[in-house]
């Protein structure tokens, strides 16, 4: 069985989400095959190459690649997808979310969203309903399309491999969508997905001024990302670049520090999967108790410097 999984790239560097997803094609088993779709995208193939369990490289690299349009990529995958591939997978990051479903489409297949176990060849098993329950789901379609939850999959080794990389000359433009601009939000921060340690603030924290005033020392301190609840988020304390949940990102670090945040159901989706989680609140029957591995009841805007201060 062949195995067509997506790359996440900027360009540049191999998105660690890849890592993960390579980790879940093996649970299949079959011939991996790495599509980096890009330009001047050269050393993101090579480092590809490297990731141990990869078979091939193909490279598709174009201007039309250039800022990864969904309408083009997608194009491209799905013609590569019907020449000789049983599995396309991607990682379920803002990237993968917007090309496979416009692929499966392309293929008149359905899809699988969120894949965080395989089964068996064709079984998965993913989260529905935010998570308070595991759906397992078995397709019978010709090529299985899904995405992959990366933070269910202990990614592979990014050396290792000896990959060949071969070029794609194939151009798939759509010519229905055009890159703008972008705005990228420079932090000195971890990023937030891939961090080892994350702390977040919520509705509880009150204000954008108290969110920076009380948290970033803490997080200077751990050496950690910063998250933020979607009240937080909506309230305007922080970018949505910041959004855990359900609706934002999903992280599963070694340790998840929550301040002010009540753990409804929509933020517990997207970290609950952290391997030891802290909770900081004043209310002592919030729902982020239920899954914290430690919680302290207290005003956090006393108990936070408190903690920093003996850091």
């Amino acid at each position: 069985m062949s195995i067509l999984v997506i790359a996440d790239h900027n360009n540049q560097t191999l998105n660690g989400a890849t890592l993960n997803v390579v980790a879940a094609a093996q649970k299949i088993g079959g011939d991996i095959t790495v599509l980096v779709a890009g330009s001047g995208a050269q050393a993101v193939a090579d480092a590809a190459a490297k990731v141990t369990g990869v078979s091939k490289v193909l490279l598709a690299d174009n201007a039309v690649y250039a800022n990864q349009l969904a309408e083009n990529v997608a194009k491209l995958v799905a013609d590569l997808a019907k020449g000789g591939y049983k599995y396309v997978l991607a990682a379920s990051t803002t990237t993968g979310k917007n090309i496979l479903p416009r692929a499966a489409a392309l293929l008149d297949v359905s899809m699988i969203t969120d894949i965080i176990a395989v089964e068996s060849a064709n079984t998965f098993k993913r989260p529905i309903y935010a998570g308070n329950a595991i759906a397992t789901v078995q397709s019978d379609e010709a090529i299985i399309v899904g995405t992959v939850r990366g933070t269910a999959f202990d990614p592979v080794a990014a050396e290792g491999g000896s990959a060949a990389v071969e070029t794609v000359g194939e151009v798939a433009d759509a010519g229905v969508s055009s890159f703008v601009n972008e705005e990228i939000v420079k932090l000195d921060r971890p990023e937030l997905t891939a961090a080892r340690i994350v702390v977040s603030g919520g509705r509880g924290v009150g204000s954008g001024e108290n969110y920076h005033k009380v948290l970033d020392p803490l997080a200077d301190k751990l050496g950690a990302a910063q998250g933020a609840s979607r009240a937080a988020v909506d309230a305007g304390f922080v970018p949505n670049d910041f959004q855990v949940g359900q609706t934002g990102k999903i992280v599963a670090p070694d340790l998840y520090v929550a301040v002010g945040i009540s753990g409804a159901i929509q933020h517990l989706a997207g970290m609950k999967d952290s391997k030891v989680i802290v909770a900081i609140n004043k209310d002592e029957e919030a729902p982020i108790n239920s899954v914290a591995d430690y919680w302290l009841v207290g005003d956090l805007n006393t108990v936070i410097p408190e903690l920093v201060s003996k850091l």
